[in-house]
């Protein structure tokens, strides 16, 4: 079959999604005591008191089951586990060990965030195939560069708490280099969709073409020196990098 046929109704694949979105928890239950010290952060209900940390648990804990309880139900069970095996990751890997352990946080715990495009096609498909499995390579190797940009960003809130993320660790200098090697990966992992057969010319355009941006862009932040404006613009550029893949993906697909 095309990418993107769905085997069951519309009604269905909108249940689906309204699984997947409740499966996006966060977490600011573990992190309440970080967050009271970060100032793009005191904002947040249990720093600000407007909801206490135990309904917060509880709500996260609740949005979980019903998530996994809605697209087993409705999707399929591959779909349900994909869903929990990401939200897992990112709480118990990525939260609650990596972030405050190693400065490598942010690279292993970035598969949590490349989960999602395997949970919706497994919903779509009932099964994970090379598509998925490629998105979830993009997804993977954008993450560094992208939150690496925004830690040069906070990387005064995050040494105000102890969170070992990159810039505190290894300095401001050696980040930017970082954020420049792994865009060179990214621009060469977004090609993966056209080496495996399942992408054709519009996207290959695509993706050279943002590739080149984004390389281009962490090449020109790598210069700055005492300054955030570079790696704020790499850090928004990435967002639009990511979103520009993946559009293109989709109507690519549908030529």
């Amino acid at each position: 079959p095309p990418p993107f046929q769905a085997e069951d109704g519309i009604r269905d694949k909108q249940i689906c999604l309204v699984g997947s979105e409740m499966c996006i928890r966060d977490s600011q239950y573990i992190d309440r005591d970080i967050d009271a010290e970060m100032s793009r952060t005191t904002g947040r209900p249990i720093v600000t008191g407007s909801v206490t940390p135990a309904r917060a648990l509880a709500f996260g804990v609740g949005l979980g089951v019903i998530s996994a309880a809605v697209l087993a139900a409705f999707a399929n069970a591959l779909t349900a586990a994909l869903a929990l095996t990401g939200l897992l990751l990112y709480v118990g890997l990525y939260t609650l060990w990596l972030k405050r352990s190693t400065p490598h946080n942010i690279v292993i715990g970035g598969a949590a965030g490349a989960v999602p495009p395997m949970v919706g096609w497994a919903a779509v498909t009932a099964e994970v195939g090379l598509p998925a499995i490629t998105m979830f390579a993009i997804i993977f190797f954008w993450t560094p560069p992208h939150f690496w940009a925004l830690a040069l960003v906070l990387n005064r809130d995050y040494s105000a708490v102890d969170v070992p993320m990159l810039p505190v660790v290894a300095g401001e200098a050696e980040t930017r280099v970082q954020v420049v090697l792994w865009s060179v990966v990214m621009a060469g992992v977004s090609l993966l969709p056209v080496a495996a057969g399942w992408a054709g010319g519009l996207y290959f355009a695509v993706a050279i073409a943002a590739g080149l941006g984004l390389v281009g862009l962490s090449l020109w932040a790598l210069a700055e020196r005492g300054e955030i404006r570079r790696a704020r613009t790499v850090f928004l550029f990435s967002l639009l990098y990511l979103m520009v893949l993946f559009a293109a993906l989709a109507v690519d697909a549908a030529l």
